[in-house]
């Protein structure tokens, strides 16, 4: 028997046996959706995230006093680091010149509403802290009026610049530089207007003002830890500026000789490690999650295989009888078990896909799906058909021709 007619008993079997087909496939259609599909987010979340940490610069990088993605209870050496200042920030700007180009202290507070007459936006605002260098570092760029400026900063200047989200909410049908708003029950001057950046992962990133770092500490106190943007003066000397920013930083904070520096050093690269560790962590899940759907789809498949031997009896004596070998029965059972394997994988495959682009989508995220998860979750479609058909083809070859004959 030829593998063409293998297939096409299988398939002629799936069609008289729609429903227990589909039952038994069932398994595999999930587990391979499942990989897919999880696979595809994790791969777009990636290029996403790559793009957008690619146009901060790769010249740039973060100091903070916690690591940048923190999973679970926060450890105690980090619980017990002493607050980065913007007292520090000012020294470090001061001292470290030799490879460095600009130092940006940032502080944060997120739910704030801004108000503008009667209009108010939803109290989810992140109000920023920073200095002249603020947009520039963060790649927070200006397209309208002016960003912060040092003079700003050293008169504590109640100005600020505003996100697309919040002036699309104030000012739908008004030009907003110039205006004055509210945050709390300050009043601040629109100076600048921040470009638009998008969503990532549902979350707008237009949702934010900033105001100079000195009026944000009469607002909201002195007592936080604060970060640091450093931009090195080009990328070739990213590595010599971290190795003088952590000197001098070490320095500042006097943290003793031979003793683990008490900040985190954070650039693109380790963002892009720390995601890569977590998705990991996903994909694991998800190779468990297939496994086990396709253990039970494998099981589901040998169940039917067995009650097609026994159901077609008969006509595997009848073969025997005219001469087919014990070979041509076993590959003729294993080829339909691989078959009705592949026909679940290829609609696993399907689902997959479909899923991780609608996903994808609703997330604002680049349509990628792995081509390499594809011909894994087929893959182990025709694995779990040879595994889990081997048992029932080898069974059937080995019937008897003449007991065969007289099964009814």
């Amino acid at each position: 028997m030829n593998y063409e007619e293998g297939f096409r008993l299988a398939w002629q079997t799936a069609i008289n046996n729609k429903l227990r087909t589909f039952l038994t496939a069932l398994g595999i259609v999930i587990g391979v959706m499942a990989v897919i599909g999880m696979m595809s987010i994790i791969n777009a979340l990636e290029v996403h995230l790559r793009q957008s940490l690619s146009a901060i610069g790769g010249n740039v990088f973060w100091i903070q006093k916690n690591p940048a993605v923190q999973m679970g209870h926060l450890d105690k050496k980090y619980r017990n680091r002493k607050d980065i200042t913007f007292e520090q920030a000012r020294l470090l700007s001061e001292i470290a010149t030799k490879y460095v180009d600009k130092v940006s202290p940032e502080a944060s507070m997120w739910g704030r509403p801004i108000k503008y007459k009667d209009e108010s936006t939803k109290p989810n605002i992140i109000i920023f802290g920073g200095d002249e260098n603020w947009s520039e570092v963060n790649d927070k760029y200006i397209n309208e009026g002016r960003g912060l400026t040092a003079n700003d900063v050293l008169h504590k200047r109640q100005v600020v610049v505003l996100g697309k989200d919040i002036v699309d909410k104030l000012f739908p049908f008004s030009y907003p530089v110039g205006k004055e708003v509210k945050i709390g029950n300050k009043r601040f001057t629109v100076i600048g207007l921040i470009e638009e950046k998008g969503e990532i992962l549902g979350n707008s990133q237009d949702n934010s003002a900033a105001i100079p770092y000195t009026t944000f500490m009469k607002m909201y106190g002195h007592h936080r830890s604060i970060s640091i943007g450093i931009k090195a003066k080009n990328d070739d000397v990213i590595l010599d500026a971290m190795d003088e920013i952590e000197t001098v930083l070490r320095s500042i904070r006097k943290v003793p000789p031979g003793k683990e520096s008490d900040f985190e050093i954070i650039t693109t690269e380790s963002i892009m490690d720390t995601l890569k560790n977590l998705t990991g962590f996903v994909f694991i899940a998800a190779v468990i999650i297939c496994s086990i759907s396709l253990l039970v789809g494998g099981i589901g498949i040998m169940n039917i295989m067995l009650v097609s031997v026994t159901e077609r009896t008969r006509e595997i004596g009848i073969r025997k009888a005219i001469g087919a070998k014990r070979i041509h029965i076993l590959n003729q059972f294993l080829v339909e078990a691989v078959g009705i394997c592949m026909m679940g994988g290829i609609v696993g495959v399907i689902l997959g896909v479909g899923i991780g682009l609608l996903i994808s989508n609703a997330m604002n995220l680049p349509p990628t799906i792995p081509m390499w998860s594809v011909g894994l979750g087929l893959g182990f479609s025709v694995c779990i058909g040879l595994i889990f058909g081997v048992y029932p083809a080898v069974k059937a070859s080995k019937l008897d021709p003449i007991e065969a004959l007289r099964y009814e």
